[in-house]
């Protein structure tokens, strides 16, 4: 069964990690999946590889952070394909790990423009062409630190939690219109951005990887298909009557 036949899905961020794997699962599940990035050549080689394999996909430059790229972005996908269902803001970036008092204004500013107004704008540009398919849903992705607290990387936490929130205004706003907005919440999960942080930690990034397993009761960091395939079931019809709703991905993470 190819859940996602007949659907069109925009990922931000589809270029690595969690998106890739998005795109890639998507497409499997018969959508038509625009990959968007900052990373060009990574994100011509997921189209590619995606058609290679029988889907269909193709690749938009996008920074997220910049209102008319988006605006044009959409519209192109909206062209190629005569419709948008699914929108999947993955795009994120950590940003600097300093206390509070030792962030500047400008690292601060960088995560919420791609982190916050980022998916502000996906979704701003998004809602008029989800309105004419009839419906749809929009896919944010947080972070269990759109939930719980940790001593680290101030801005990336609150960005998260402001997608959290973001998702549930959203949802009210647009259930009248049968567009769908939820959060996804990974834990730890092995992406390249996981893979900086554990590469500016003191220690090996072994070390890392252990002690970041056990704090899941599951004993193991997520891989990106474990988050994918939430995204598959959020952007499926299968999730018809899910909406403001945080799917929590994350190995047992926060049931402690």
């Amino acid at each position: 069964m190819r859940r996602l036949e007949g659907k069109v899905a925009v990922v931000t961020g589809g270029a690595r990690g969690l998106g890739k794997a998005q795109c890639i699962r998507m497409a499997q599940e018969g959508a038509r999946v625009a990959v968007t990035d900052v990373v060009d050549d990574e994100g011509q080689d997921v189209a590619r590889s995606i058609g290679n394999a029988g889907g269909e996909a193709r690749f938009w430059h996008l920074d997220v952070a910049d209102e008319e790229q988006v605006r044009t972005v959409l519209h192109a996908v909206v062209r190629t394909w005569g419709r948008l269902d699914v929108l999947v803001n993955n795009a994120g970036i950590s940003g600097p790990d300093k206390p509070t008092h030792e962030l500047t204004r400008e690292e601060w500013e960088k995560v919420m423009a791609i982190n916050v107004t980022g998916v502000f704008l996906c979704t701003k540009h998004a809602i008029g062409h989800l309105r004419a398919a009839g419906g749809g849903s929009i896919i944010n992705l947080s972070s269990i630190y759109g939930i719980v607290g940790a001593p680290d990387i101030p801005p990336y936490h609150a960005s998260k939690g402001a997608v959290r929130e973001m998702s549930k205004v959203d949802a009210l706003l647009y259930a009248s219109d049968h567009i769908r907005v939820n959060s996804v919440h990974p834990g730890f999960v092995w992406t390249p951005l996981v893979e900086q942080l554990a590469s500016e930690r003191n220690g090996s990034v072994e070390e890392f990887q252990q002690q970041t397993a056990a704090l899941h009761p599951l004993g193991r960091m997520g891989d990106p298909d474990d988050v994918a395939w939430g995204v598959v079931y959020l952007a499926s019809d299968e999730s018809a009557w899910v909406t403001g709703s945080e799917l929590v991905i994350d190995g047992g993470y926060t049931a402690r």
